[in-house]
């Protein structure tokens, strides 16, 4: 892989990744039309995922400190409860219980590891589909359709407050199980889990949030999973400059798509992007059809 293409393929992952276009079903189709190839392309694709990673700790520093921060309390809190409780065991007069969730960090931190376990269980039965997905050129291009769809929905759901306060857990499920489609190559994780929250309610900035701090265990989640079949040895030294550049490639151009999200949501402009997808989706199906590819 040339650092041409590595920087090709870095730039597309920022852009697919936080845009609501699918950077897998984009990575995947540009693979096969380019015929871009390397003995290593698990590793080159985990090394992008954990770029764009950076790029929303890089845009949302404060709040994951602050959630990071009150998700440690949460687990002093819990300690500190189950001594109490032993303590009132052998007590008269009992001792009053920490209150766990006591602000919107804490709630926020509790809803994610919700929405968590669905998609955690969903990416366990599907990891041995997606890889082949990915190979089938039909494959992205109708998820990219649905994607396109999805996003026609989204625009047109009207405008709510629901804020982590006023989000339950069952909204939490619904969106977790929604991102679980998300592993399939042409489905947008980010414009998936949006309309999941919109769905349910959420305001369209904290829907946009809630999308991005969700793809954090999910994309760690999944770059463990897949690490474990990369072959330190069969790695080439000669192509880590190259990994490296579309790396730096994927982390500044996701942070600065992270900055136009939230304004394009507010502003429901998801509908071009629908357009979008459904266009490549289309087009892709029409190449492969005719037997170009």
């Amino acid at each position: 892989m040339s650092i041409f293409e590595a920087i090709l393929l870095g730039v597309v992952q920022g852009l697919t990744e936080f845009l609501p276009v699918s950077s897998s079903g984009h990575l995947a189709l540009l693979k096969l039309i380019f015929g871009i190839e390397s003995d290593t392309g698990l590793l080159f694709d985990v090394l992008l995922h954990i770029a764009t990673l950076i790029a929303i700790f890089l845009a949302f520093y404060k709040d994951l400190f602050a959630m990071i921060r009150e998700g440690l309390m949460i687990i002093v809190d819990i300690i500190c409860n189950l001594g109490l409780f032993i303590g009132n065991i052998f007590k008269e007069n009992k001792s009053p219980y920490r209150t766990i969730i006591k602000n919107s960090y804490r709630k926020f931190d509790i809803l994610i590891i919700i929405s968590t376990i669905p998609t955690a269980i969903m990416g366990l039965f599907l990891e041995d589909y997606i890889e082949l997905a990915s190979t089938i050129l039909v494959v992205p291009a109708v998820c990219l359709i649905i994607t396109g769809i999805m996003l026609f929905m989204s625009d047109r759901i009207q405008n709510t407050t629901k804020t982590p306060k006023g989000t339950s857990f069952v909204d939490a499920i619904f969106v977790g199980v929604a991102q679980g489609f998300a592993i399939l190559p042409g489905i947008s994780r980010s414009g998936t889990t949006i309309t999941a929250c919109l769905a349910c309610g959420y305001n369209r900035k904290y829907a946009v949030k809630y999308a991005f701090f969700m793809s954090i265990p999910a994309v760690l989640g999944a770059a463990i999973l897949e690490l474990k079949d990369v072959s330190v040895s069969s790695i080439d030294s000669s192509v880590l400059i190259s990994y490296g550049a579309g790396m730096i490639a994927a982390a500044i151009v996701g942070f600065i798509c992270i900055k136009g999200m939230i304004f394009l949501v507010r502003k429901q402009k998801f509908t071009i992007f629908g357009i979008y997808c459904i266009v490549v989706g289309l087009a892709a199906i029409i190449v492969n059809t005719m037997g170009l590819i």
